[in-house]
Order: structure tokens, then sequence, then C-alpha cells
């Protein structure tokens, strides 16, 4: 529910800060003279909600103006949702926040955090319903019908199924296109793939191979000058007097005199054993690698033959060459598809229409249920209608099959709310009925009887009870009574009946002076709602019948 709105030079509004939440829930009234600036007030909360902004906005004198519109909401309300996708962090508050400077220009916040007015508006569609006589949002809006309704019957598990089995046929469909463009493609292809396939083959690529022979090739063509070190080196370890037996010589005449040395030569002895160990070793390596590394001019042409073709195919066909076995994979399995494709196709097909038919078996038990539902808003709205004074008009909720080209996730048909005002008129769209007090007290009977299925725990009437009085005044009051017991309910209101009524009161003033003009809010204590009350009765004067006149409405009232 809407918590506080803060506003500071905006159109008349030097400072006001509201807390709604202080003054409790249930109905609230907002009254005032005629041009005391109660529009104000609800153009400064649509500012909050993401309306559009004009530089007149701020008020004379001002840089800029500012509007600020805190909600408590409980966890599970759909704004929410809407803050996770944005990548807000979720708080207790949720505060909405928007500043026009005096040249236009304007920013917006959600809970301190710069944001779009485009995220605003999304979110003030969540958090708060205007319903003004010109207003085209809310209920006027067709595209709220079909969810509302689906709310007021109830009907959200079959929604759920019909979108479930949508994305299943969707899903299906696209398996089958993407399918067929690919046989297609296949196709158009085949004696390129099997000319790929057959070059690919006998290539025989393996990820590995391209790393490989290089290498080796590199090692070859080094082969010559790296034998000529390997076998230098040999030769300073075997030939003549060599490394080698000059160690076992030196190894043999101290070994034979180590005892008689006291012990003196066994650590040399163990040094010369490692020595001649080592270099043994070192000796049997190097022959090794001489061994590989004799130059064989036909196994490098070889290497490079294959290395050359593998790079040449990877250049033909785009890859690099690791990538060639895949392709030749990819290639076979185009191949396979295309050979099988047809026996492919007709199991796709298959599975398109089950698609099809599931979901018209889901969207065809939620259409009936749709019908059975508008027909019990139907009456449910009608039984408003009499006490509102619109005894002779017909209320219609349209449930109308689609062209399949225009079915949905929602299902198969539209739902819009039409109102015929005259007996023997056809129904036209709500939106477009003529009188604008009808419209608001339409919008009300509509909202009481929608009140547990509407998302926005805010509702806001501006002057719903305009050009009507007396009884027809004091139902419109009982039924914003009735409709603040599940949502928290403001209206701007011109009717004694419906101020009486009210949990709570604010009185709108606007003070004049020779330079300047500028409106303010008052909560109203008991004696302050009686003395407003009279006047609303009496006009400028107020007078002591309308004191007694305004004390049996509070009374009646509660």
């Amino acid at each position: 529910m809407l918590a506080s709105l803060s506003i500071r030079d905006f159109v008349l509004i030097e400072k006001l800060d509201l807390d709604f939440l202080r003054t409790g829930g249930g109905l609230g009234a907002l009254t005032g003279e005629t041009g005391a600036g109660k529009s104000i007030l609800i153009d400064a909360l649509s500012l909050a909600l993401g309306a559009r902004a004009e530089s007149g906005a701020v008020r004379r004198g001002a840089a800029q103006a500012s509007v600020s519109a805190s909600f408590d909401l409980p966890t599970d309300h759909p704004a929410h949702i809407v803050l996770d996708e944005q990548g807000f962090e979720v708080e207790d508050v949720l505060t909405l926040r928007r500043m026009i400077g005096a040249d236009g220009r304007g920013r917006a916040f959600v809970n301190d955090q710069p944001a779009s007015v485009s995220l605003l508006r999304r979110l003030g569609e969540t958090l708060v319903e205007i319903q003004g006589q010109m207003e085209q949002h809310g209920l006027l809006d067709v595209a709220t019908h079909r969810r509302s309704l689906d709310a007021f019957a109830s009907l959200e598990k079959m929604v759920t199924a019909v979108a479930a089995a949508w994305a299943a046929w969707r899903a299906a469909d696209r398996a089958y296109s993407d399918a067929l463009a690919a046989t297609e493609a296949a196709r158009r292809d085949e004696d390129f793939l099997r000319h790929a396939v057959k070059e690919l083959e006998a290539l025989a690529p393996r990820a590995e191979d391209e790393e490989r022979l290089s290498a080796e090739r590199q090692l070859m063509r080094a082969g010559s000058a790296l034998g000529e070190a390997v076998a230098q080196a040999l030769g300073e370890l075997e030939d003549g007097r060599g490394a080698v037996a000059a160690l076992r010589s030196a190894h043999r005449h101290i070994e034979r005199n180590a005892e008689r040395a006291a012990g003196r030569l066994d650590v040399a002895l163990a040094a010369l054993d490692r020595a001649l160990s080592e270099t043994t070793e070192a000796q049997a390596q190097l022959e090794t690698a001489r061994d590989a590394l004799e130059f064989d001019p036909s196994r490098l042409e070889k290497i490079e033959e294959r290395l050359f073709a593998l790079r040449a195919a990877a250049r033909k066909h785009n890859v690099a060459v690791p990538d060639l076995a895949a392709l030749g994979e990819k290639f076979k399995a185009q191949l396979a598809a295309l050979d099988d494709g047809e026996a492919g196709l007709k199991k796709l097909v298959a599975t398109v229409k089950a698609a099809r038919s599931a979901y018209l078996v889901a969207a065809e038990t939620l259409a009936a249920a749709r019908r059975k539902g508008a027909s019990k808003l139907d009456r449910s709205v009608a039984a408003e209608l009499g006490p509102l004074k619109l005894e002779r008009a017909k209320f219609v909720t349209e449930v109308v099959a689609l062209l399949e080209e225009d079915w949905s996730a929602a299902g198969t048909d539209r739902v819009q709310f039409t109102v015929a005002t005259n007996p023997g008129a056809p129904p036209a769209p709500i939106a477009k009925i003529a009188s604008g007090g009808e419209l608001s007290r339409f919008l009300l009977a509509l909202k009481v009887c929608l009140a547990k299925a509407g998302d926005a725990p805010t509702i806001v009437f501006d002057e719903v009870d305009s050009g009507i009085g007396g009884a027809t005044a004091a139902a419109v009051g009982e039924r914003l009574k009735r409709l603040a017991k599940d949502v928290q309910v403001l209206v701007v209101t011109h009717s004694p009946q419906v101020a009486a009524i009210a949990d709570r009161h604010w009185l709108i003033r606007k003070t004049t002076t020779r330079n300047a003009a500028s409106t303010d809010v008052l909560p109203l204590d008991s004696k302050g709602r009686r003395e407003e009350i009279a006047r609303m009765l009496s006009g400028a004067e107020v007078t002591a019948e309308a004191r007694a006149a305004a004390d049996k409405l509070l009374a009646a009232a509660g």
C-alpha cells in the first residue's frame, strides 16, 4: 500500500509530506473547494509512477520539482519480480522518486538508485490504479481485462497450463522448422557434402596431428646439426682415451688400493663410482639420441606432405586444423540426416500436431471457464449498478474467439469489458461510454467485484461521485468502504456522504496572496471533519443546520 507521499515545488505545492501508514488503512477521502488543487495531488502521484513530465510542473521560482512515493509491500507482490529482473535489491519499503528541472529535464530513482522512467511506469502499474473520468489505464485498458477475469474466476492453474502447452507447441514447431531448414540446406549441398566427407575420410585428420607433425618436422629439419653435435659429444666420451675410459681406469686403480688406505680413499672411490655411473648413463642417452636424429629425407617429405594437406583442407573449410575431425563428423551427420530426413521430418510433424492439439484442448477448457466466469462477473456487476443509479445500463464481459494468428500463451480468445448505457443499445467498450460520471461509477462497480483479483494494493478514485448526490452518493460511499476492506482506497470527492463514510480525511486547501498561490493538505481530526463536511453541505457559509447535518452523516457512517 501507499505508505507516504512527499512533494516539493510541484505546481502550487511548495512542501508537502503525507504519511498514509500513520493514519491507518481503509478508505481515505480528499476534499476541498473547487480549484483548491485536488488534481495536483493526483498528478504528483502519477509523476512518481512514471507519468509524462512537463516543465510547467515546476513551481514558479523553483529550480526543480520532486515527488517521492513510498510503498509497503508484501513479499509476494509482483513489483519484487520486476525489481529482481532489473537487478535492484528488494527492500522492505519501495520508494519511487522523480525530479523535474525547470528546463524540462528529469531524473528517476528506485530506492535512491538511478532508474529509467519506463521502470517506474512498470512498477507503478503493479502498485497503484488511478481510476478517473478520463484516465485511459487500469480497467479502461483492454489489455488488463483478460487478466482481471482470470483472477476473478480463479483460473490461474488453467492459465499456467495453457502457457505451458503454448510453449511446448512453439518449441516443437521451432524444432520442425530448424530440421526442415537443415534438410533443405543439406539437399542443396549434398554433392559438396559427399565430396567433403570422402576427402576428409581419406585424410583421416586427428585433433593432435598439426602439433605433432610440426614438432617432428622441426626436429628432422634440425637433425643434421643436432646429430653432429651428439657425435662430437660421444667422441669426447668414447674415442681414444675418452672420459669414460679415463674414469674406468681411475676407478680400477683406486679400488685395488682402497683396502690399504685405511679408509682414506673411500670418499674418492664413491665419487668416482657416481661419476662413472652418470657418465655411462649420459653415453647411453646420447647414443639413443644419435639413432633418433639420423636424417631421413623421405620421412621429412612425408611429414611435410601430410602437414600441408591438413592445412590446405582447413583453409578450404575455413576452420582450424584441430577442428577438421569434428567437421568431418558434422558433415557425416548432415548426410545421415539427409538420408533419413523424411522419416525424421514426419516424426517432427506428428510432434507438432500433438502439441497443437494439447494446446487447443487446454485453451478451449480455459475459454469455457472464462465464459462461465464472465457470466458470473456480469451478474456480480449488475447487482452493483442499480444503487449507483445505473439501473438502465448493462455490463457485458465479451469472450471472443481469436483467429489462429492471434493465439498466444494467454489462450485463443479475447476478453473485453463492454457497457450498454441504454436499453436496446449495443454494448461498447467501457472506455467509450459518453458520461464521465457514469464511467467512474461503472469502474467503481467493476472494481468492487474485482477487488481481490487485482495486483495493485492501492486504488485512487478521482471524483467518482461527480454529478450525483443523495442516495446514489451514499451508495458510492458504501461501495468504496467495502472495497477498502481489501485494498487501500483514496478518493477525491465533492460528496459529503462519501467524505463522511471515510476512515480518514484530508483537506486540500489553496491559499492565495497578492503575488502567489499555494496548495497544502491538512489531515482532519473529528472536529475538522465536521466543519469540512458542513462546508460541503452548505457552501461558503457554514450554518448550524449544516453542522447538524454533518453530525448526522458522521453518526450514520459509524
